[in-house]
């Protein structure tokens, strides 16, 4: 299972590659509930528009965070949100597989619990290595997420680099 922060959830729905990511993964996807109210609870914006899609059709599973006890030790010891916290909580309740994350602190704390985790950029990366987009689109949505987010310039530059060597 993938388990899905609002960050990286946003950024792969904004760039349009959501849903062909979805479909060609093995993994099942799931967020909590805080990451729905989130990413859909209030604005009803493109990328709210398709991730909303991909909870009605059940291609991502909402999931409730029950314990709280973790949640609460999580969201204090790594000084994260809500979402993040909910979303660290349910990869460790549910053993994810990975989770899609692309906060600072966030990251941090998979790295610091060994949580493997892979980031909208990573997703993107992937994608390519699989064949499931050509390079010019690749190199197109990896723009669109430079604007969209919050990546240092080394880390775009990067990954435009592992683009082009992959092609």
């Amino acid at each position: 299972m993938i388990v899905f922060d609002a960050s990286t959830l946003i950024l792969t729905a904004k760039i349009e590659v959501l849903d062909s990511f979805l479909g060609a993964s093995k993994l099942k996807a799931a967020i909590p509930t805080g990451v729905e109210k989130e990413c859909c609870g209030v604005q009803k914006s493109f990328d709210a528009l398709v991730i909303e899609k991909a909870v009605q059709e059940g291609r991502i599973r909402v999931v409730e965070v029950n314990d709280k006890k973790l949640l609460g030790k999580v969201r204090a010891d790594f000084s994260l949100g809500r979402g993040e916290a909910e979303a660290i909580a349910l990869a460790v309740a549910v053993r994810a597989r990975i989770v899609g994350i692309d906060d600072k602190n966030g990251i941090n704390a998979c790295k610091l619990l060994g949580i493997p985790f892979t980031t909208a950029i990573g997703i993107l990366l992937r994608m390519r290595e699989k064949g499931l987009l050509t390079l010019s689109d690749a190199l197109r949505k990896l723009q669109a997420l430079g604007n969209f987010g919050r990546y240092k310039k080394s880390i775009m530059e990067d990954a435009r680099k592992r683009l082009e060597i992959s092609a």
